[in-house]
Order: structure tokens, then C-alpha cells, then sequence
């Protein structure tokens, strides 16, 4: 096998040596791996050149939600199979595919394992794999990203001064099918996994090979129910969050809401539209 390997060396403050050492380890006799490290600068179009004029059998991703989603965009006119080696700041994604932070244990599935066929959702025009939002967590993206803390102590730093800054409740307007909904929340969520990057889980419904995405209303900032969440997240209250399952759905706001696809922060808007997109990647998972 002919694997290619994409690593975001700045995600989760991690030297990333030791792991693509260690993959490397790990190789069978006949196999072989081409690396290639992301800089920021035309990532997407290097990456695309690279599959287009060389021939792989799988490709793997060291690095968080947001390179995963990286790479998924540039696999837009190819298909192969995607191991993740989760080392960023969130690996939501890989959390909700039941993958191993533990790289004695994900390096041999993202090499050799059985792979799994996930939905993606089109969020404003953009790839999302795992989840984006609108309102509170974006605004913490946004400024975990201007930050020179990375890693969860970055996230921990910059949630403090987010929640001081935070506009919130945010009047959401959400049209599904041919209902319209009024919302007042400080984030609404599009959820095609049932977890943040962080691992609490927010979306007990979510299944993110089922052919449908949920959209999750916050209500408000509650520290009871947000512990509650986080033991037993079967039972999310009415009042902490509103679920609604669809395929497709338009929001819109008064005013302009922070909002991020995957882990990046895109912009404020006013408004998004999103959709189910089944079957869109085929990733490495455990037996």
C-alpha cells in the first residue's frame, strides 16, 4: 500500500516527530508513505495536486477536526480512505467514530482498519464532517484563534474572556420544510456527530451515518445542566437545548452571530443555510 500522509504540525501544541516516526514504525515490508506538512498558505491546492497526479491507497490525517476537514475538501474529486491520527486541539470527529487518543492503538486502525462510510453536511457552502455552530462556541474559536495559548489550556483561557464579551441570546429564525420556527438561544448548532470536540456529548440523537443532521437551539448559559450533560448526556432538558432533526434547513439572524465550520472560525453572518450530504467519506474505524 501507498499511504500519504497530511500533518498539521501546529495543531493541539503537539510536536508531531514522534508520531510520524512512530507511523512510519509501523509500516509493513512492501508499503510506503509520502508526507506532506500544512503551512497555511494554499494547503487545499497542494494537497489536490498531490492526489491528482499520484496514485494512493489511503490517506492519513495527524492533526484535529479542522485538518480532517482540510483534506476532506481536497478529496472532493477523489475517493480513498481516510485514517485519522487524532493529535489537535479537538478531535470530535475521531471521539464520535469510537478512535483511541492512544497512538499505540490508532496508528494500526488509521493504517489497516475496516473503514466506515459518515454523512457530511453542507454549511454555507462549506464541508462540515463533525459539527459547526453559531453564537458562543464560535466566538471562543475565534478567539482560541487569535490566541498564543494553544492546546486545552488555551481553550480553558479564552472561554473566561468569551463569556465577558459573549452578545448573547441571539433571536434565530429557522426554517424547515415548510415550518418556521423562532428560537432565542446563545448558539445553534448544526450537529452531524453527537459530540464537541472536547468529547461532552450534545446531541444524543446524532448518528453520523444516518442520512440526517440535527439542529441544536441553546437556551442558555446553564452550569447545572451543562454538568448534567456531562454525566449523563441521555437527558438534555427542554429548557438547556431544542433538537430538530432534518435534512435541510436556512437560519437566520437579526444581527450578525459569529460563526465556525469544524473548529475554524469563518466570519459573522446573518445568515446559513445547510444540508445532508450521505455517504460523503469513508474513514478508518476499530472492529
Amino acid at each position: 500500500m501507498k499511504f500519504f500522509l497530511i500533518v498539521n504540525p501546529i495543531s493541539g501544541d503537539k510536536d508531531k516527530t514522534g508520531l510520524i516516526a512512530n507511523v512510519r514504525e509501523r509500516l509493513e515490508n512492501e508499503d510506503s508513505i509520502e508526507t506532506f506538512e500544512t503551512t497555511g498558505v494554499n494547503d487545499l491546492e497542494q494537497i489536490k495536486q498531490k492526489l491528482t497526479n499520484k496514485s494512493f491507497d489511503r490517506v492519513l490525517v495527524a492533526g484535529g477536526d479542522g485538518t480532517v476537514k482540510l483534506v476532506a475538501e481536497a478529496m472532493e474529486d477523489c475517493s480513498l480512505p481516510i485514517g485519522i491520527l487524532p493529535a489537535g486541539s479537538a478531535n470530535g470527529l475521531a471521539s464520535d467514530l469510537g478512535i483511541s487518543e492512544k497512538e499505540n492503538e490508532f496508528i494500526p486502525i488509521a493504517l489497516y482498519g475496516i473503514t466506515r462510510t459518515i454523512d457530511a453536511v453542507c454549511v454555507d457552502g462549506k464541508l462540515s464532517l463533525h459539527m459547526s455552530d453559531m453564537g458562543l462556541n464560535a466566538q471562543l474559536i475565534e478567539e482560541y484563534e487569535k490566541s498564543s495559548i494553544r492546546g486545552k489550556v488555551g481553550y480553558a483561557i479564552n472561554s473566561v474572556s468569551t463569556l465577558f464579551k459573549n452578545e448573547a441570546p441571539y433571536e434565530f429564525t429557522i426554517k424547515l420544510d415548510d415550518k418556521e420556527i423562532k428560537e432565542q438561544g446563545i448558539m445553534l448548532s448544526f450537529a452531524n456527530s453527537k459530540k464537541f470536540g472536547t468529547g461532552a456529548v450534545v446531541n444524543p440523537q446524532g448518528k453520523i451515518d444516518d442520512g440526517i443532521f440535527e439542529v441544536l437551539v441553546f437556551k442558555k448559559l446553564d452550569i447545572v445542566e451543562l454538568i448534567k450533560t456531562l454525566n449523563n448526556p441521555k437527558e438534555l432538558s427542554e429548557d438547556f437545548v431544542e433538537i430538530y432533526p432534518t435534512k435541510r434547513v436556512a437560519v437566520t439572524t437579526n444581527n450578525p452571530v459569529p460563526f465556525q465550520v469544524d473548529g475554524e472560525f469563518c466570519d459573522e453572518v446573518t445568515q446559513v443555510t445547510a444540508y445532508i450530504l450521505p455517504n460523503r467519506l469513508e474513514i478508518a474505524v476499530p472492529e
